[in-house]
């Protein structure tokens, strides 16, 4: 009895329980945390997706990769009389554009999403496809880049990561829109991961040599491959680093230059000289040359000096919260070596009078980095003074107002593609069971905003492109044709019928309505069985909401024509005629 008595004992005893109590508490945590990471790392691909399928229509710009991913899961590689294969089935052959592309990203995709291709019922399934394979290949250099972002600047600071670039509406948009700059955008990501990694940690050692290297000859293959301005940034992050004598030119500069020109130009020129029968041919070079050293880039209008600046980083980056993370964010190694070549670039960028927003797209993981820095430097010392604590909310209520932002542009965008929701009106009207011969003739306007030939279902319809403004003016060519999706029916010739309306938007209003079908509507994926009972539910709860809360005040989209669906009239003598 004396032993239980005893103090030892029992300050033994507690002294297990407790270890055993803050062991099952360190553990609880550890799953939390855990959990957490994983969730975020969840989130990147999983809201790329989202806009994707939200958004399935592309636009002009996207349209020379994504007609080339058709073209090569379709009709494959030509190997033999490859002149003649390519000039009666791919499609640059016919729309060439002002200049000549590189294959080099749609080649890749189409590699990708081709074995998959058998498994899916519909073609503009393998587009969505394929887009989607691009925005899980950018979403994946993403999350690389949140790995540095933990080396560098610790976990709190990588989940901040994740949570900011997730809430940015245009990367997010944009990752799996089959651009050039989206091309190029996951090795320049990747690039930058490899360079925030040197610039956290001491710059002599063997390691630190090789990601130096590795991110010149990343930057070099994406220069010459799909971007060339990224040569630019390729020049300013080699002069930062000779300037503060963080780098070796015999050991790392030339050796690199040497590997990423030899591997980028044999990939472009190998490639490209196939697909357009040209040799030797270098797409980027051409472009360079038409853009820049003729100066025919101000064709596509002109901006002033302080537009990256003042219009494009703005609408890039988004959430305001990034803007005083930053400034926390800069005061943190090593983030000025981070940013300031990034500036560099855009200063030196902006001297060329056409600018958009795309160009300096490379540069939102670099300013995204060293907010998440800052983000997290606030979150760890929330509870410690009141600044602390009033910061933290901020940049979480800001953080969540830009997701909301972000989805609310995500649902404009998805309204803006007038020619893709006109073809498949059209197929909704004339049934694919259909197996007679249609002829259908399709606009500018309506190839520029969604038709690609991924929307081309019909494998005996002819879909006619023309563009030469001869043949539109000739009316026997339009005898030719038995439905046209055109932006102007007055510029039809003959006698027309218009069987439907596509439009776009062209606006939001808030004001009192008692009309049911001024309710929102929501994208046109949600036409499926359970998109529509899900389209109920939205209207039923929206409804309600109207008229029982908001007292008939409640926002309404506003359209405009931009499309109209022409069937051809025929006369009943040649009805009859035909009959006979």
């Amino acid at each position: 009895m004396s032993f239980f008595n005893n103090d030892y004992f029992w300050r033994a005893v507690e002294r297990r329980a407790g270890i055993a109590q803050n062991s099952r508490e360190d553990q609880r945590e550890s799953w939390s945390k855990m959990f957490v990471d994983s969730a975020l790392g969840l989130l990147l691909p999983t809201i790329i997706l989202l806009h994707c399928i939200c958004a399935p229509y592309t636009k002009v710009e996207e349209s020379f990769n994504i007609q080339a991913v058709h073209d090569i899961v379709t009709y494959g590689i030509p190997h033999g009389n490859v002149s003649k294969v390519l000039a009666t089935s791919y499609d640059h052959v016919s729309f060439p554009g002002s200049v000549p592309r590189t294959f080099v990203g749609a080649l890749v995709l189409a590699g990708i999403v081709r074995p998959f291709s058998t498994f899916v019922s519909s073609p503009e399934q393998i587009q969505t496809l394929a887009r989607a394979a691009l925005g899980l290949i950018n979403a994946a250099a993403l999350l690389s880049l949140r790995a540095a972002v933990e080396t560098a600047y610790g976990k709190v600071a990588g989940r901040w990561f994740v949570l900011l670039q997730a809430g940015q509406f245009h990367v997010i948009y944009y990752a799996s829109r089959t651009l050039p700059n989206m091309f190029a955008y996951a090795l320049t990501t990747i690039a930058l991961r490899n360079l925030i990694l040197v610039k956290s940690v001491s710059w002599k050692s063997r390691r630190s040599s090789r990601r130096r290297v590795m991110a010149m000859i990343l930057l070099t293959i994406a220069g010459i491959i799909f971007r060339c301005e990224i040569a630019i940034l390729l020049a300013v992050e080699t002069l930062y680093q000779l300037a503060q004598r963080r780098i070796l030119i015999i050991k790392e500069i030339i050796p690199a230059g040497i590997i990423g020109v030899a591997i980028g130009l044999a990939t472009t020129v190998a490639v490209d000289s196939f697909f357009w029968r040209q040799f030797p041919l270098w797409p980027e070079w051409v472009g360079f040359y038409f853009n820049t050293v003729l100066g025919r880039s101000s064709e596509w209008g002109t901006s002033p000096f302080y537009f990256y600046f003042i219009d494009a980083l703005p609408r890039l980056l988004l959430n305001p919260a990034i803007y005083f993370c930053i400034l926390i964010g800069t005061n943190l190694a090593p983030s000025s070596d981070i940013l300031r070549p990034q500036l560099i670039f855009i200063a030196i960028y902006s001297l060329l009078p056409h600018k958009e927003w795309r160009f300096i797209i490379y540069s939102v993981p670099a300013f995204t980095a060293v907010a998440a820095a800052g983000a997290g430097w606030i979150w760890i010392r929330r509870n410690k003074a009141w600044i602390w604590k009033l910061l933290s909310i901020a940049l979480v209520v800001l953080t969540a107002a830009s997701y909301v932002a972000s989805l609310g542009f995500l649902y404009i965008s998805s309204l803006n593609y007038p020619g893709g929701e006109a073809l498949a009106l059209l197929h909704q009207v004339v049934p694919l069971s259909d197996n007679s011969h249609v002829r259908i003739h399709l606009d500018n306007l309506a190839c520029q905003t969604g038709i690609t030939r991924f929307q081309q279902l019909h494998l005996n319809w002819t879909y006619d492109k023309t563009e030469d403004e001869s043949r539109l003016l000739d009316p026997l060519f339009w005898l030719d044709f038995d439905y046209a999706i055109a932006e102007q029916p007055e510029r039809v010739i003959g006698k027309w019928a218009p069987i439907g309306v596509a439009n776009g938007y062209s606006g939001i209003t808030l004001r009192p309505t008692n009309d049911e079908d001024d309710i929102l509507p929501l994208p046109s994926v949600f036409q499926n069985r359970v998109g529509r009972i899900l389209h109920r539910r939205y209207h039923d709860i929206a409804l309600f909401s109207r008229n029982k809360i908001t007292r008939g005040l409640w926002p309404a989209v506003k359209f405009e024509p931009r499309l109209y669906i022409l069937k051809r009239q025929v006369s009943p003598a040649k009805s009859s005629t035909a009959m006979i």
